[in-house]
């Protein structure tokens, strides 16, 4: 057979010598023993916890080493492109703190691109012409229904699928019936014409995995489709070689198709980069651990992680944590260094499925918030709200004075212990709302309404913005002794049968009335920041819907009485209009 000839008929036109492409795109000009490492996800719209988890050690591998990052978009699928997504996975991963030199909307280096691969057609279908003249490429005109019917085939069978040996059916076409073919419009694709058996296999060393055996290919993948866009697998080959990659790190679905990239790179005459094949995130569920799931899991999502809130580092040291085996004992010994400082290898990634567990990721990111500055606390929680919150969680920051004595509360700033309240933005942002709205709703009174209705009135009465916190609570004691509850907790504990209750029920009900919740932070300081009249505002507010409730449940004309005479001590409302 004239395989020039056929070459030509199948890819005309003239391309450049091979070697063209070897001076266009040189090595790389770095330092021995710099890795090139990419990430290179298809335009999908859908950023996973399986990028990052790639993109963090290809990023540390690359850096640490003096190498270099880039970022390549397998685009050859046009019907998964989805406008916008490129721009998508920067943003998230930029959130993250993944740092590209090079690539897709990046730009860098451009010896090397372009970076999208529907813009290096004419690589690819140069070097398809090449193996179609060297007859390691032919033409295949099998249909879709011709192909379904091959694998229902196998399937009833129970043998391999695929287009392989006897089932490659176009594989053995006559020169006649490939023109006849052709000359008959028919489309076709192109695909590789393996060599490799099966039955021989290989030893190979996996740069996680170490070393393992794989079997020879002899599946003749599709290598140009009939639209002449390459195939993910060839693309890949001739990418990162002419983009000089040295290192691939990928999940480890892809070892199935690791024979057919390694004969893919020696059919192509290509030196291969590294491989390492990271094990799969998995999650608890139930008895058994499964696979992450997009469908069933939205924290698989990044997405997920930037409007909940997430701090990025927590995130980055809890994937760092299922990363290697070694770096949970390192941040343990240097909790505050950065991260970059730790020393990265692929050697220490997990050999099998890594368990991921959302409630380690909070426990992590409630210790890794608890060490900022209110300053950066704040600046944080501004930067979720600018782009997730609310209209009225916005608002939060326009005092930035209150929202750092807020913040210094609540984390503990100065205190003997730093709180670990918070756990993202949103629970935090939600966490901090009452020192900016007034309560909707209450917590249950750890008392009846009577009780309230007095605790509430005599506060009022007794509250001064001026006093002191000793000043304050003296007050509370009065309260507490003048209703019938202990003042001291050391006579409430000796003789709990003689008291309503304790001083600490007394200051749960100011506790809810002016927060709407039975725990928070010290009242006397929260009192301080909410300022004297919103702290009488919210009080009132309280003792009226209390006061409503219990005359709603108990219209007596005493009761009727002692709820006007409460009503003239704290507000002007006329008594019919209650």
């Amino acid at each position: 057979m004239d395989y020039k000839a056929l070459a030509e008929r199948l890819i005309p036109g003239n391309y450049p010598a091979l070697d063209h492409y070897e001076k266009k795109y040189p090595p790389r000009d770095l330092p021995k023993g710099a890795e090139v490492t990419r990430l290179a996800p298809s335009p999908t719209g859908f950023i996973h916890l399986g990028n990052l988890f790639a993109a963090i050690a290809n990023e540390r591998i690359a850096h640490r080493s003096g190498g270099v990052l880039y970022l390549r978009i397998e685009d050859t699928d046009l019907k998964r492109k989805v406008d916008g997504a490129v721009e998508a996975v920067i943003k998230a991963l930029d959130y993250f703190d993944i740092k590209f030199d090079e690539g897709a909307e990046i730009g860098g280096d451009e010896t090397y691109g372009p970076w999208y691969q529907r813009g290096r057609a004419e690589i690819y279908r140069a070097f398809v012409k090449h193996l179609i003249e060297i007859g390691r490429a032919y033409p295949c005109f099998c249909t879709e229904e011709e192909l379904t019917a091959l694998r229902e085939e196998q399937t009833a069978r129970k043998e391999v699928t695929g287009y392989y040996g006897k089932y490659a059916r176009c594989r053995d076409l006559t020169e006649e019936e490939i023109y006849a073919n052709l000359d008959a419009g028919k489309p076709f694709v192109i695909r590789l014409k393996s060599l490799g058996n099966p039955e021989i296999k290989h030893k190979f060393h996996d740069e996680i995995k170490g070393d393992i055996t794989v079997p020879e290919n002899d599946q003749d993948v599709v290598i140009l489709k009939s639209d002449g866009i390459p195939t993910y697998h060839f693309a890949h080959a001739v990418d990162d070689h002419f983009m000089r990659t040295t290192l691939v790190i990928r999940g480890e679905e892809w070892l199935a198709s690791l024979p057919i990239h390694i004969e893919l790179f020696d059919a192509l005459g290509f030196s291969r980069p590294r491989y390492g094949h990271n094990c799969s995130l998995m999650k608890q569920d139930g008895e058994t651990r499964r696979k992450l799931s997009k469908r069933k899991d939205p924290e698989l999502s990044l997405e997920f992680y930037r409007k909940e809130g997430y701090f990025a580092r927590a995130v980055k040291v809890y994937m760092l944590t299922l990363l290697n085996s070694n770096f949970e004992e390192w941040y343990q010994k240097n909790p505050d260094a950065p991260l970059d400082e730790f020393k990265f290898t692929a050697a220490k990634m997990s050999k099998s499925g890594t368990l991921f567990d959302l409630d380690k990721l909070n426990d992590i990111s409630k210790n890794e918030l608890s060490k900022l500055s209110a300053e950066e606390m704040a600046a944080f929680l501004k930067s979720w709200a600018e782009e997730f919150g609310s209209e009225a969680q916005k608002a939060y920051f326009n005092d930035e004075e209150k929202m750092r004595r807020v913040l210094t509360l609540c984390m503990g700033i100065g205190g003997k212990k730093r709180r670990k309240d918070f756990t993202t933005a949103s629970q935090a942002t939600e966490f901090i709302k009452y020192f900016f709205e007034r309560p909707e709703t209450y917590e249950n009174f750890p008392c009846g309404q009577t009780d309230c209705v007095c605790i509430l009135r005599q506060f009022l009465e007794a509250y001064r913005y001026g006093d002191d916190a000793q000043a304050w609570f003296g007050k509370v004691k009065e309260i507490a002794a003048a209703n019938g509850f202990a003042a001291e907790m050391k006579d409430y504990k000796a003789d709990p049968a003689s008291y309503k209750g304790s001083v600490a029920d007394v200051a749960e009900i100011l506790r809810i009335a002016a927060t709407g919740k039975a725990n928070t932070p010290d009242l006397w300081t929260i009192m301080q920041i909410l300022g004297e009249d919103e702290v009488r505002e919210r009080i009132l507010k309280a003792l009226w819907e209390v006061a409503e409730h219990w005359w709603g449940e108990n219209q007596t004309p005493e009761l009727e009485n002692a709820l006007d005479e409460m009503i003239a001590h704290v507000t002007d409302k006329p008594g019919e209009d209650r």
